[in-house]
């Protein structure tokens, strides 16, 4: 084993969306850093989709923005089409996607690495995790060479023992034909550390000369609405997107090959994940369903790639020819890249902490699909929470841990940890309960106070976004300070048929009834015409929304008082009577630094939380 000629505070291992984001944290914080990835050429690779965002997803995205990460950013800069989903429905849901150029994704994502100071990128293999009494001191690769290191930050996405499966053709790879890594997951197996095999998938490319897109709906993009960076705007025309659906042909060609799909032959032993199902998995699951949409989308300006949405498959290569052949406007489409399924090692996520750090190993953080999550946006908020928090333990501060009331963020890693999972985990809008205060857009009034804090906001987004906030706070002064006496005003209110409108009466009470907008406010109060849109849209929200807003805050400060009971490390639960049985070894196991994390452990029963709570204050007393 040779030493390299350099010791770094923090490795990081991967350059997929989790890694580039804990990369940059690290050194943008200020700490030597290493980022090592199988291949250069692949840094922040979309080997799925090239689409950022949608409803939970978008969430995440808007909040890696506010603490200072660059998924947003970057995705703005490589923008095909972006729209707003959910618009019909409340603002809680309401979420950006933005399909992206996917080779220009990766480029600058690059470019920003390549160009961080404290961080260097090196291509290599790594086949170990070295320690020492249980502490990590650095990682080996496979030509020897030894790198040493504080904290090492996994982020291997799907590639620990990866298998690639289309119909009885399997062979060990990552995607896009890459390398797998073995000699790691073997590691972490004689570790200690406990793994699970999970499975995921991707649909065909089609080349888009070979498809009759006339025969499809078209999805157009949106030129006006704010990207995930305030900086963005749209200088070219969006690309447009195209709906098509499968047939009935298509389904009797799926399930006449159902002994041909591996995932019924039994090939596939991992877990797939339940919200985002193969179309032979769709097509069984829901047989009495007639059709299953199916989206085209461009994959990059410079390539004639279409990415087939809704079509995931590992059926063999020539089922999925005929399958698409079977799709209107799809009759004569030509096959680039078939679909395959792809299996592969993951941890199990209650290994972590709530700092994202193994609780056996000291110094080493994991994030995104080792830790059992699906999806690029969950990766990136994982490894901007791992970087920031290895960076943290370095200088011995305390790690940031998000709440769920604080960010989705909060719910995503909580899930993980807390209650664990048995398939790629998904960030859904349900599984927050606190929604209205989750929103995308208002992450930067959540977390961008606590970004500028860590040091990766920069001064000048910081002091704007204090002055929107200013200006906010000043309009809602004036609408609740301002009363209509003139006759002229009084009448404009009475004529929208909303009620009765009465002298004295203020803006705010105009604004609360049901179906008045901001246009209408602006002819009552011309001198609200120059207000700019995204202040007006906070004010209108919290405005119309006061009674639900604050019925939430009373159900977060309910439940704020059990996150605060601490549990110290080292409770006896063994010694804790009546607490079930169940309760008491998965509290032994998981070890659950908060009363709040605890009663969100499968298992615990909200009597167990009653005896612990008595048990706490008897030891507090007793001390």
């Amino acid at each position: 084993m040779a030493s390299s000629d350099k010791t770094y505070d923090v490795i990081v291992v991967g350059t997929g969306h989790a890694g580039c984001e804990a990369a940059l944290a690290s050194a943008r914080m200020g700490a030597k850093t290493l980022a090592l990835t199988l291949n250069l050429d692949n840094i922040a690779l979309m080997p799925c989709n090239p689409a950022i965002g949608g409803p939970g997803k978008g969430h995440l995205v808007a909040e890696i923005h506010a603490l200072g990460g660059v998924m947003g950013e970057i995705a703005d800069g490589s923008a095909l089409q972006s729209r707003v989903l959910n618009t019909g429905k409340g603002p809680a849901v309401q979420a950006l996607r933005v399909l992206c150029d996917k080779h220009r994704y990766q480029q600058l994502m690059r470019r920003r690495l390549e160009n961080q100071p404290l961080l260097d990128i090196k291509q290599a293999l790594v086949t170990e995790i070295l320690t020492d009494h249980g502490r990590v001191t650095g990682v080996l690769t496979a030509t020897g060479l030894c790198y040493r290191s504080h904290a090492v930050v996994l982020a291997t996405g799907v590639y620990l023992e990866a298998r690639v499966i289309t119909g009885e053709h399997a062979h060990r790879a990552g995607p896009n034909g890459q390398l797998a890594a073995g000699h790691l997951a073997r590691q972490l197996e004689r570790l200690g550390l406990p793994m699970r095999r999970f499975k995921t998938g991707t649909s065909p490319r089609v080349h888009a000369g070979s498809v009759d897109l006339d025969k499809m709906t078209v999805q157009p993009g949106e030129r006006e609405h704010p990207g995930f960076s305030a900086s963005w705007r749209q200088t070219t025309a969006p690309a447009d997107c195209y709906l098509t659906y499968t047939t009935a042909e298509t389904h009797a060609i799926i399930n006449s090959n159902l002994h041909r799909a591996p995932l019924y032959t039994g090939s596939i032993e991992g877990t797939g994940p339940r919200y985002c199902p193969s179309i032979e998995d769709k097509v069984v699951r829901f047989h009495d369903k007639e059709s299953h949409q199916v989206f085209l989308e461009p994959e990059g300006e410079f390539t004639q790639e279409m990415y087939v949405l809704g079509l995931s498959t590992s059926l063999p290569e020539e089922v999925q020819l005929a399958m698409l052949h079977s799709i209107p406007g799809c009759e004569r489409a030509k096959i680039m890249r078939p679909g395959y399924a792809i299996e592969y090692d993951c941890l199990d996520p209650q290994e972590m902490t709530p700092s994202l750090e193994c609780r056996s190993r000291a110094g080493l953080y994991c994030a995104g699909q080792i830790n059992g999550s699906s999806g690029y946006e969950e990766a990136a908020a994982q490894g901007l929470l791992a970087g920031i928090n290895a960076v943290r333990s370095l200088r011995e501060e305390e790690p940031v841990v998000l709440g769920r009331d604080q960010a989705y963020i909060g719910v995503l890693i909580d899930d993980l940890i807390t209650k664990g999972t048995d398939e790629p985990y998904r960030m859904l809008t349900a599984r927050a309960e606190y929604r209205l205060l989750l929103r995308q857009d208002n992450a930067d009034y959540r977390l961008l106070p606590l970004g500028f804090q860590l040091g990766l906001v920069e001064k000048e987004r910081y002091a704007q976004f204090c002055s929107k906030r200013d200006k906010v706070d000043d309009l809602l002064q004036r609408l609740s300070s301002r009363r209509l006496r003139d006759k002229e005003s009084l009448a404009l209110v009475e004529a929208m048929k909303q009620g009765r409108a009465h002298p004295g009466m203020t803006l705010e009470e105009v604004l609360l009834r049901p179906n008045v907008c901001w246009d209408d406010m602006q002819r009552i109060a011309p001198d609200l015409v120059g207000v700019e849109r995204d202040v007006a849209s906070e004010v209108v929200f919290r405005v119309k929304y006061r009674g639900y807003l604050e019925k939430q805050e009373r159900q977060v400060e309910r439940l704020r008082k059990l996150e605060h009971r601490k549990i110290p490390q080292d409770f006896d639960y063994d010694a804790t009577k009546n607490l079930s049985y169940e309760a008491r070894e998965k509290l032994k196991r998981l070890c659950p630094s908060t009363v709040g994390q605890a009663s969100r452990i499968s298992g615990v029963s909200p009597a167990d939380v009653a005896i612990l709570l008595v048990q706490l204050d008897a030891r507090n007393k007793q001390s």
